[in-house]
């Protein structure tokens, strides 16, 4: 399995890839720091799972996540973010997400995030 973390915070993206490593293990795990250094990563390293945050300098979230799906339509994608307006989650999900968790998230989060996915 191969993952992607997008976040333009280096704290942010080490948590996850903490909470990510307790789960599986040693995996392949790619980080982007905005959405289109993400969208690059998708279209050359073909993950299988991303965790994406909404709130990114270059390309937001937003504008990110229909063009990973577009360029890989077989990746999940995970929207993790501070904006838990019902207005966000519908928009991500209607854009093609599978989730849309709230921050941070822990090990017992990525673990139960793992298994609905």
């Amino acid at each position: 399995m191969k993952y992607l973390v997008i976040d333009d915070s280096k704290l942010a993206r080490l948590s996850l890839i903490k909470s990510l490593k307790a789960n599986v293990g040693e995996a392949e795990i790619f980080q982007a720091t905005n959405g289109a250094e993400a969208v690059d990563l998708v279209i050359n390293e073909k993950p299988d799972i991303a965790f994406l945050d909404l709130t990114m300098p270059v390309m937001d979230g937003y504008e990110a996540l229909p063009l990973m799906i577009n360029n890989h339509p077989k990746i999940k994608v995970v929207v993790v973010s501070a904006d838990i307006q019902e207005r966000a989650k519908n928009k991500v999900i209607n854009l093609g997400a599978q989730l849309h968790i709230q921050k941070p998230i822990n090990i017992e989060k990525m673990k139960d995030i793992l298994d609905i996915i």
